[in-house]
């Protein structure tokens, strides 16, 4: 990998020492995933910390029930801010996270990846940007599931404005009738999907389990 590609995909980067990104990529490893394959459990060790550089990655949690919770997906130009975690305080890392679509990471010692954080701000301002960003989007899912019912609210929306079994809307224009953002509304109908009660497309929502009351 080079270090232009490296940098098409964080170009928070761009901008700031070359050591950090030749450190990285010397030092790392480039890996490749499938679909559906784990790559942690809870109470997993993490020796290292991965730099997504395609694909996608679903982090969740599951009740007592069995039923699952979706904290966040990890997308291009991201890492697991469970795994960076880990890796800071020496814990055991508290989530799955599964893999959703085939892609690539590069697996950065945690050893090399406390150093950059120690001696580069510019790695210290990528970890903390995504921290906050994580924080609010895992904030807002637990207002909604705790005060709002958002799931129940949601499925009796679909219901109530599909024709025939299908909506021709973005998961936007959902937001914006409840009252959400579209990254809380996007993790919820990924969720239902998994159930089997909707099937996703661009621009289209397929109900296939829902019905009214």
């Amino acid at each position: 990998m080079t270090r232009e590609e490296f940098l098409d995909v964080f170009p928070s980067f761009r901008h700031g020492p070359v050591e950090i990104t030749d450190s990285l990529i010397n030092g790392g490893e480039l890996r490749r995933f499938g679909r559906n394959e784990s790559l942690y459990t809870p109470g997993d060790a993490c020796s290292g910390i991965g730099l997504f550089m395609s694909g996608e990655v679903r982090v969740f949690r599951i009740g007592e029930g069995g039923r699952e919770i979706t904290l966040y997906e990890v997308l291009p130009g991201e890492t697991c801010i469970l795994n960076v975690a880990c890796i800071l305080a020496g814990d055991r890392y508290p989530a799955h996270a599964v893999t959703v679509l085939d892609g690539e990471v590069l697996m950065v010692p945690d050893t090399l990846f406390r150093a950059l954080m120690d001696e580069h701000e510019e790695m210290r301002n990528f970890v903390f940007n995504l921290f906050s960003r994580r924080l609010a989007s895992v904030m807002e899912l637990v207002e909604e599931i705790a005060f709002g019912k958002l799931d129940r609210r949601l499925e009796d929306y679909l219901i109530e404005k599909s024709d025939g079994n299908r909506l021709d809307i973005t998961h936007q224009q959902i937001a914006n009738d409840l009252g959400t953002s579209r990254e809380v509304i996007s993790r919820i109908l990924k969720d239902m999907e998994r159930r089997g009660k909707v099937r996703l497309a661009r621009h289209m929502i397929v109900l296939t389990g829902l019905v009214p009351e």
